[in-house]
């Protein structure tokens, strides 16, 4: 069955429409969770609070994007939801007025796992981490990140490249040995 006619008996509110959705949807979907929440048990519930959104809100897909991506949206937006709830503090930073230069390179040095990249990601400061993780593994832009954070363009280039320049800085003492 393709995605259109399954989304359209989703909108019909076809229980079996949605159960076929929900299980192509929910490993990738769970981990895109993760890789936010780090924990099963706050995934699983991220997840499922997104899925009962979508099949709410299913009226508003218009197609536009694949349905996978509007999903996706709604828990990455969903996961950073339960962050700012679980942390009950939002730190607001006046980047509206710095200059950001496009810094694209991502290289870091021969040898360095990826789980040790992630690892190192996990531990910016989190209005950087959120940004990175965006961008880096989610693939977003700066557009959708910022729409995503509710924070300017600016203000998301600028966190990623701060972000950027404190995973490199700590990845470097991994590389030389002086890191954990």
């Amino acid at each position: 069955m393709f995605h259109i006619e399954l989304v359209e008996k989703c909108k019909a509110n076809d229980r079996k429409a949605q159960l076929k959705l929900y299980r192509q949807y929910c490993d990738g979907m769970y981990g895109v969770a993760m890789r936010f929440l780090k924990n099963p048990d706050d995934a699983e519930d991220v997840l499922q609070e997104s899925f009962i959104k979508a099949f709410q809100r299913i009226d508003q897909f218009k197609g536009e994007v694949t349905f996978g991506a509007w999903l996706k949206k709604i828990v990455v937006n969903r996961s950073i939801d339960f962050l700012k709830s679980k942390h009950q503090r939002t730190v607001e930073l006046q980047e509206g007025h710095i200059q950001v230069v496009e810094d694209n390179d991502w290289t870091i040095a021969d040898g360095i796992p990826i789980e040790k990249v992630k690892e190192s990601i996990e531990e910016l400061p989190e209005r950087y981490r959120y940004v990175v993780q965006l961008f880096l593994v989610e693939g977003y832009d700066h557009s959708e990140i910022s729409q995503i954070l509710e924070i300017s363009e600016t203000a998301s280039r600028t966190r990623l490249l701060r972000g950027k320049t404190q995973l490199k800085e700590m990845l470097k003492d991994v590389a030389y040995g002086t890191g954990s």
